[in-house]
């Protein structure tokens, strides 16, 4: 799963070195807002592939079933007596 979001990573990385400088952001109407509005989702997905690398996602269930907890969330114990 890392090799995936390495590889997209590495893609964005080279649409944003080729692309940013052809860009013209101070030029006339919707040249200037599509230039911007690319780099930002351009950014955009840099930093959520970024954040996949370094945050992986840890799912509760597979910790509980290795450690052998029940799911005990919400639940409530009763007192017997």
């Amino acid at each position: 799963m890392n090799n995936r979001y390495l590889l997209c990573l590495l893609l964005c990385c080279a649409l944003i070195y080729m692309a940013v400088p052809r860009m013209d952001i101070y030029g006339p109407g919707l040249e200037s807002i599509f230039s911007i509005s690319w780099i930002v989702f351009a950014l955009l997905v840099f930093a959520g592939n970024l954040a996949a690398i370094l945050f992986p996602k840890k799912t509760r269930k597979k910790n509980l079933m290795k450690t052998g907890q029940k799911n005990t969330k919400g639940k409530r114990m009763r007192a017997n007596g």
